[in-house]
């Protein structure tokens, strides 16, 4: 869609208006060992709420809500600022919501219901050595081809599009298909992004006839045959969850590995402990999503509203940004160091309230098994000469072009 020329609303005040933005900003633009996290983080220097003219690729502007505290409060209240903005349908020219993101509360908590003892931490333990041999697989692939590798295309994405196709239920066979399709989808040009669309919902569909037809121990046959409200969901509901799925299984969790790696490539010392004293991965883990978030949720005010004394007004876009909350010095001592032994990090990586991620539990155990696998197969990496990688910011941030190299 191409983006309108930014206009400030009238009741916006002036001096309420900053110039920074996530998607055009010069420190979020792609650059080679850039540091987007700190950049955005310096926000907490400024006003705790400002607006932010072209947040969107539609050239909508945005309220930036900056502290913890305050984004909470957003995050937390569905009914006041809703998630509902069928980011995914519009892409197709089409107005539908993803199941259950999109979905405001009340009707949202059946919804969350329903998908939960699929995401469980049980489920999750079960899922476990699956996990782990995948990653296996990849490293000894990656390590039977040489000393050095892309870690983006060739680990990052194959292991998190695995384990979305091994709970989806699709074989192996179609990995670098899916890879291609969730590259084009999140990174791609606006015809790209369409494209890959289409080309995502059409599998999809087809995959749920097939399992109406023929079900399966996987996650289309439990939606196919589940009930809500006392009826079997609709064809339209289940291709809405099944989107959402594919989506949030990939490029989080794939950001999220790249950016652990590129810091152990640049902190030597810091992947040598990890890799002597491999019961520290947890914590570490844990510290470099709270350093390293990948998101920013985007919420619409369904009614005026009052947040950190400034006036909101119905309709308006409030966008909070993980990264920043991740660095607030009222939630976090020394929160630009990046401490392996922080302890009670309540970060909000996976954001907050109602909506925050359903697979919190199974994205956690992807990036600690990883870093686990990795650490305990490639000896210690760096950046391969001649090759910088580059990171990038927006609505999603993350890592291209990161090439390791090891003796």
């Amino acid at each position: 869609m191409q983006a309108t020329a930014a206009v400030r609303p009238s009741h916006v005040p002036p001096e309420l208006v900053g110039g920074f933005n996530l998607m055009d900003d010069p420190s979020m633009l792609p650059q080679p060992l850039g540091d987007p996290h700190t950049a955005i983080a310096r926000l907490l220097d400024g006003p705790p709420v400002f607006y932010s003219l072209n947040m969107t690729r539609n050239g909508e502007g945005a309220w930036i809500v900056v502290r913890a505290e305050d984004q909470r409060r957003v995050l937390q209240d569905g009914a006041t600022f809703s998630s509902n903005r069928n980011i995914f349908s519009s892409a197709l020219g089409e107005n539908w919501p993803l199941i259950p993101l999109e979905i405001d509360p009340p009707e949202h908590g059946k919804w969350r219901s329903l998908l939960n003892p699929l995401l469980s931490p049980r489920r999750v333990v079960n899922l476990e050595p699956i996990v782990r041999q995948r990653a296996i697989d990849l490293i000894e692939g990656i390590k039977a081809k040489g000393t050095s590798c892309e870690a983006m295309s060739e680990f990052a994405f194959p292991f998190a599009v695995s384990i979305f196709l091994q709970f989806l239920g699709i074989g192996h066979e179609r990995l670098h298909e899916f890879v291609g399709w969730a590259n084009d989808l999140l990174h791609g040009t606006p015809a790209q992004r369409t494209e890959a669309a289409k080309i995502v919902v059409a599998y999809l569909d087809d995959l749920q006839a097939l399992r109406r037809r023929e079900p399966a121990d996987d996650f289309m046959t439990f939606v196919t045959q589940a009930e809500i409200d006392g009826r079997r969901m609709t064809e339209h509901e289940v291709k809405s969850m099944s989107v959402l799925l594919f989506i949030a299984g990939l490029d989080t969790v794939a950001a999220a590995i790249g950016f652990d790696l590129l810091y152990l490539a640049r902190h030597q010392a810091e992947q040598e402990l990890l890799r002597a004293e491999p019961n520290r991965i947890l914590l570490a883990a844990e510290e470099m999503l709270r350093a390293f978030p990948t998101v920013t949720p985007i919420r619409r005010a369904t009614r005026d509203v009052e947040v950190a004394g400034v006036l909101i007004k119905a309709g308006d876009l409030i966008a909070c940004p993980s990264m920043t909350a991740n660095r607030d010095p009222a939630e976090f001592t020394n929160p630009e160091k990046i401490d392996f032994a922080r302890e009670d990090n309540r970060h909000v990586a996976f954001a907050y309230g109602p909506h925050r991620c359903l697979g919190s539990h199974l994205a956690r155990r992807e990036v600690v098994i990883g870093l686990e696998e990795w650490l305990g197969r490639i000896p210690t990496f760096r950046f391969k000469e001649g090759h910088l990688p580059t990171v990038y910011g927006g609505f999603v941030f993350g890592v291209e072009d990161l090439v390791l190299a090891w003796d």
